[in-house]
């Protein structure tokens, strides 16, 4: 079993966790926080060791009537791997401790992209064979990654457009906005997405916009990609469609954004009512010419997770992507295109 350490048990710690729990060749060894707050409360109801991140506040945790397991060297030191999701650029400071500990370990894409091998499960999962520092690329970085991936193999990418319309913040994120406004995310072109698929993808040529928007659902992306080849946009929907990570939601699912996503995914009994998967409207995906049009929806909070699982196997064991990914999948219940069968895609076929 890896034993893995999470550093860092917030947003995506604590879905990391209870992912690695999951797994059939994992178990976590202890989770690792700076205070004693609900998370930290929370962690040790769900049976973790909690570790005192910050050894000079270990006391506050006795304050507060959480018992620790120790210290985060120490945590690091009984770990095979740790999968630091701290704050962006808390992580590049934790990396001398774990050097210092001789322990891999997995990072976020809130950091720097030298912080580690930046990674995607999809796209470059052997690339970081005999790497011990990686870096899993953000949700956006993620989502776009899982399609640009099969239309390069497939047809070639000569240019990708993509305009990024952001959740302000996450639901527990009571500091973040705007409250009534929609702004440009950076003003300048291209915003950080472009660059840090390129860190995938060093050939494609891409061009990012993005936008925050108050919401905290999920992010919303519009792609616009010149392919090498004019496929039909029937050949197209089924190529996306058999990806693995991705939704394709049929236009009888009427499901009309990113609210009545969310709701799916808890009706479905979804942990935290989270979507790992990229969601893309079938009836948005569209050729003109070599030009593929499509919108979908990423869920910031969890499209990452299986991710960080697959890197962890990346980093430690044997296995191909193909292996890691369907053992991850299996074990968190990733993968909801089955569930509509072929039913959907007939009507949508025949609307066309």
């Amino acid at each position: 079993m890896i034993q893995v350490g999470v550093n860092g048990y917030g947003t995506i710690g604590k879905r990391v966790a209870d992912a690695v729990a999951a797994q059939p060749d994992m178990e976590v060894v202890g989770v690792a926080k700076t205070s004693p707050n609900y998370e930290a409360e929370t962690a040790v109801r769900r049976g973790y060791d909690l570790y005192a991140a910050i050894p000079e506040r270990a006391s506050a945790f006795a304050d507060a009537g959480i018992d620790v397991a120790g210290e985060l060297a120490e945590l690091v030191e009984a770990a095979d791997v740790v999968v630091d999701c701290t704050p962006s650029g808390i992580g590049a400071e934790n990396r001398e401790l774990y050097e210092a500990h001789d322990t891999p370990a997995v990072f976020q894409g809130g950091e720097d992209a030298d912080v580690g091998v930046s990674f995607n499960a999809r796209s470059n999962f052997e690339e970081v064979k005999d790497a011990d520092y990686v870096r899993v690329v953000s949700c956006n970085t993620t989502g776009l990654s899982r399609i640009i991936a099969p239309l390069e193999e497939e047809y070639g990418v000569e240019k990708v457009r993509a305009t990024l319309i952001r959740r302000g913040g996450d639901p527990g994120e009571t500091n973040r906005g705007p409250i009534n406004d929609v702004i440009p995310d950076p003003v300048e072109i291209p915003s950080h997405h472009g660059p840090d698929v390129t860190e995938i993808f060093p050939d494609v040529d891409i061009d990012t916009q993005a936008l925050k928007a108050p919401t905290t659902l999920m992010h919303t992306h519009s792609l616009n990609v010149t392919l090498e080849a004019e496929p039909e946009t029937e050949t197209v929907r089924d190529l996306i469609a058999g990806q693995d990570r991705v939704f394709t939601i049929p236009e009888t699912a009427d499901i009309d954004g990113a609210g009545a996503l969310k709701q799916y995914a808890l009706d479905l009994g979804r942990s935290r009512g989270d979507l790992w998967e990229n969601c893309v409207w079938a009836e948005s995906i569209s050729m003109e010419g070599a030009d593929l049009y499509l919108f979908q929806n990423i869920h910031q909070e969890s499209d990452v997770v299986p991710e960080n699982v697959d890197a962890i196997r990346a980093i430690l064991t044997d296995e191909s992507a193909a292996e890691s990914t369907a053992k991850t999948d299996e074990a968190m219940g990733v993968g909801l295109e089955s569930l509509f069968a072929d039913g959907g895609r007939e009507q949508l076929t025949a609307d066309d």
